[in-house]
C-alpha cells in the first residue's frame, strides 16, 4: 500500500486512539507523518514502532501551530494532509449543570483547535511546491447527528464541525484551490479508553454489551477502520469529493426499527 507515497501528513492528537491507529495506517501507506499530543511515553514507542515524528503540542494553542508548522515546512517542505483528530468531552455535563469554565475548555479543543487545524493546513497548502493541493479531514461524531443530553458541550462542538467543514470545502473550492475539506463521523469505537472503561467494570460482560448494542450491526468499530477512511479521504483516489459528512457508525444514525 503506498497510495500516499511522497505525501506529508499531521495528524491531532495521535498518541492513542483513533489517532495512532491512523499514524500507523498513514506510515504503512507511505506517508510522512508528524502527530501532536502531550503523552510524551506513548508517543515515543508510536515513534518507534512506525518512524512518524512527534511534536509536543495542544491544538488551541494559536503560537505553537506557528512554530510547528515552521517546523514541518522546515523538514519536509510541503504539507498534504492534515487529519484533525484532537478533541475531548472531559468536564463536560447536561445544559443545567455545565460550567461555563468547562464548556469554554471543549470549545477551545474541539472547536477552535479543529479550525486552528485547518486554517494552518489551508495556509500550508496553499504553498506547496507543486500548487495547492492537499485534504483535510475532521474528525467529528455521531453525536453531531444525534446529540448527547448529557454532553452538551461535546454534542454542540461536534455539530459546528460540520459547518466549519463545508464552509472551509467551499472556501478552497471558491478560490480555485484542489485543497478538499470532509468530516468523519464514527459511532462507538473500541478504543483504550473504552476497553479500560468496560475491563474496570464491575461486570464487564454486561458493559461490553452495551458498549455494543448500541449499533444495529451488534458490535462497535475498530480503530482500524477508521483509520481506513481516513486513509481513503486522504489518497487521490477521493480527489472529487470535498465538503462530505462520512458516517461510519454501524447504521446507529441510518433509522429506527418498526416494533414487530
Amino acid at each position: 500500500m503506498t497510495r500516499l507515497k511522497n505525501k506529508v501528513a499531521i495528524i491531532t492528537g495521535g498518541t492513542s486512539g483513533i489517532g495512532a491507529a491512523t499514524v500507523r495506517r498513514l506510515t504503512q501507506e507511505g506517508a510522512q507523518v508528524v502527530f501532536t499530543g502531550s503523552k510524551a511515553e506513548q508517543a515515543k514507542a508510536l515513534c518507534d514502532e512506525t518512524g512518524a515524528s512527534f511534536i509536543s503540542h495542544r491544538v488551541q494553542d494559536d503560537a505553537g501551530w506557528k512554530s510547528m508548522m515552521a517546523e514541518v515546512k522546515d523538514k519536509f517542505g510541503r504539507l498534504d494532509i492534515m487529519f484533525a483528530n484532537a478533541g475531548t468531552e472531559m468536564g463536560d455535563a447536561d445544559i443545567e449543570n455545565v460550567k461555563l469554565e468547562d464548556w469554554q475548555n471543549l470549545l477551545a479543543i474541539n472547536l477552535t483547535g479543529t479550525m486552528l487545524s485547518c486554517q494552518n493546513a489551508v495556509r500550508a497548502m496553499r504553498q506547496n511546491p507543486d500548487g495547492p493541493s492537499g485534504s483535510i479531514i475532521l474528525n467529528s461524531s455521531m453525536n453531531a447527528y444525534i446529540p448527547l443530553g448529557n454532553y452538551v458541550t461535546y454534542s454542540t462542538t461536534k455539530g459546528a464541525m460540520i459547518a466549519l467543514m463545508k464552509s472551509v470545502a467551499m472556501h478552497c473550492a471558491a478560490q480555485k484551490m484542489p485543497i478538499r475539506c470532509n468530516s468523519i463521523h464514527p459511532g462507538v469505537v473500541e478504543t483504550e479508553m473504552i476497553r479500560a472503561h468496560i475491563d474496570g467494570a464491575d461486570d464487564s460482560a454486561a458493559v461490553r454489551a452495551i458498549y455494543e448494542g448500541m449499533a444495529p450491526m451488534k458490535r462497535m468499530a475498530r480503530v482500524e477502520e477508521i483509520a481506513g477512511l481516513v486513509a481513503y479521504l486522504a489518497s487521490d483516489e477521493a480527489g472529487f469529493i470535498s465538503g462530505a459528512d462520512y458516517k461510519i457508525d454501524g447504521a446507529t444514525t441510518a433509522g429506527m426499527m418498526g416494533v414487530s
